[in-house]
């Protein structure tokens, strides 16, 4: 309640009597390593006043004169000289003096310097050519910095450029302290601002004040014109646009990291051997002599004496120049379409994601060709002429700056089928599988069978169960033929007398069989063997009896 009531600026007994209003409106201004606090006064017609403020940081819980805001009669004080941590939380206070009488504390809320702070604008330094502005940017601060010491190369530059007859504005953004703005007129005021700004955290700087420069007389000689890098096989090739006959050129190269440099940079710049006086637009030197990373590469044109300014400066990131293998490719042909695979030899090692592949196709007999470009490495040519040939060949692309692409593949021809034909082999594809199908099943059930048989024989009836169904079937007997004759007969063994029983044939038609059998024959008579049997008894007895 104590510090809400001081906050409000009521009126406070202290010693002596007399009150003393606290200041108001309390507030801390930071832009770059410059640190202001402010405030209002109380009562505005009391002049005699003086302000008095002490800081607190997270170490320490007491509180520590500010130095440069003691007793200070107007209503700011700057406090820059304080070695401060500017990533660390601060506290301040302000208090009403007059006399031995003082205010109460009007604190201020904790806050950390380097998120408060604002960006001032940087300083700028301007260099005329005929068609050119050289900028040379001071970062934002004091050379010795505290407060971006760790973002000296975090920031970013937005350039604001016009011509001053007209206004018409060109903004640039960039992130190096030292850049060149190209295609001006000769003899020309330009107009410069600049301002600075952090990505992390992010904070928008303040536009400094404009700076103005005249572009010099053109240069009799033209400098070089739409600088390109392009690949060849293991090579770089520079090329450049220039009107004029009868000169040479000449190119340099400069590695990305001196651009960072504050300072002047031109001594970086480094002489391309292969690209020395050379009268052709454009120049080859080994991919081996720049290893992955970023440069940036410019030709100057000379013809004996006079010497142009330097081109364009050409931003190069060699990596995406990175030489890709020429693609192999497969080829099937399926009815009236060709089915195309593109794919490498060895590993490569760009990501196969980035990649663009392209297939040409054309008839063999045509020089008619067609293009097929997708990010599948797998392609279905459809819609083709039956039994005809076409030959394919393909290539990859990178899709990035630079729009690097492989050499072609060698091409492969493939001839188109007929539609019958694929019905014939649907049809005897599926013969095959029927087939092969039943015999699996025979071969199955056989091998079945054995295992049965070896593992579970079927049972056998007892001999003496065995003896009684001996006997041929009935059906067998009632399908013989009249032509078949069956010998019936019988020996009755005696000690004395063997008789002989006389044959009986069977007449047409006839399908009885008689069978007499001794008493070690198990067979079944039928009632005309047994009348027949008694009758030869009969006789035998009677014979016997005769004899006595």
């Amino acid at each position: 309640m104590r510090r809400h009531k001081e906050k409000a600026g009521r009126p406070t007994a202290v010693q002596g009597g007399i009150n003393l209003n606290p200041p108001q409106n309390v507030q801390v201004y930071l832009i770059d390593d410059s640190f202001t606090l402010m405030w209002n006064r109380s009562d505005e017609s009391d002049t005699n006043m003086t302000f008095s403020a002490e800081y607190q940081i997270p170490k320490l819980d007491n509180w520590i004169k500010l130095p440069g805001c003691q007793y200070i009669a107007g209503t700011k004080c700057d406090f820059s000289s304080v070695k401060l941590n500017v990533y660390d939380k601060l506290k301040l206070r302000l208090r009403a003096e007059k006399g031995n009488n003082t205010s109460l504390w009007h604190e201020v809320g904790s806050f950390v310097p380097f998120l408060k702070a604002h960006i001032g604008p940087p300083g700028i330094h301007l260099e005329a050519e005929d068609k050119a502005i050289i900028i040379h940017i001071s970062r934002p601060g004091k050379k010795d910095s505290v407060m971006w010491a760790q973002d000296n190369f975090a920031f970013t530059y937005d350039i604001v450029l016009w011509r001053k007859s007209s206004g018409e504005e060109k903004r640039i953004e960039t992130i190096h302290r030292r850049d060149k703005i190209f295609k001006l007129s000769p003899e020309t005021t330009y107009c410069v601002k600049v301002k600075a700004k952090l990505l992390v955290p992010l904070k928008q700087g303040a536009y400094g004040g404009a700076h103005c420069i005249n572009t010099t007389v053109e240069h009799p000689l033209p400098a070089p014109e739409n600088v390109e890098m392009d690949m060849k096989r293991d090579s770089y090739v520079l090329k450049w646009d220039y009107a004029n006959a009868n000169v040479t050129f000449r190119a340099q190269w400069l590695n990305d990291f001196s651009k960072w440099n504050p300072g002047n940079y031109s001594d970086d710049w480094k002489l391309i051997p292969s690209c020395e006086s050379v009268k052709s637009r454009h120049c080859i030197f080994p991919q081996s002599n720049f290893s992955e990373g970023t440069y940036f590469f410019r030709v100057q044109a000379s013809n004996g004496n006079n010497t142009s300014f330097w081109s364009e400066e050409k931003e190069v990131d060699t990596s995406v120049y990175n030489l890709l293998p020429s693609p192999v490719i497969t080829v099937k042909s399926i009815s009236d379409s060709l089915r195309v695979s593109v794919g490498f030899l060895e590993d490569s090692d760009f990501l196969e994601d980035s990649l663009i592949y392209e297939v040409i196709f054309w008839e063999n007999t045509s020089n008619i060709e067609e293009k097929i470009m997708q990010k599948s490495p797998e392609f279905t040519i459809v819609n083709l002429q039956l039994r005809t040939v076409y030959c394919v060949k393909a290539r990859v692309h990178k899709d990035s700056p630079g729009h690097q692409s492989s050499e072609f593949s060698d091409p492969v021809c493939k001839k188109t089928e007929s539609r019958n034909s694929s019905t014939i082999w649907i049809i005897a594809g599926i013969f095959a599988v029927l087939v092969f199908i039943l015999i699996i099943i025979y071969a199955v059930k056989s091998l079945l069978r054995c295992f049965n048989y070896t593992f579970f024989p079927s049972l056998k009836p007892f001999s003496n169960i065995d003896e009684y169904f001996s006997e041929p079937p009935l059906k067998n007997l009632l399908l013989l033929t009249s032509e078949e004759q069956t010998e019936s007969c019988f020996v009755i063994e005696n000690t004395d007398v063997i008789v002989i029983v006389e044959e009986m044939s069977q007449s047409e038609g006839d399908h009885k069989k008689y069978n007499s059998q001794t008493s070690q024959d198990s067979g079944n008579y039928s009632i005309e063997d047994e009348n027949m049997e008694s009758r030869t008894n009969e006789e035998l007895l009677r014979k016997e009896t005769d004899s006595e």
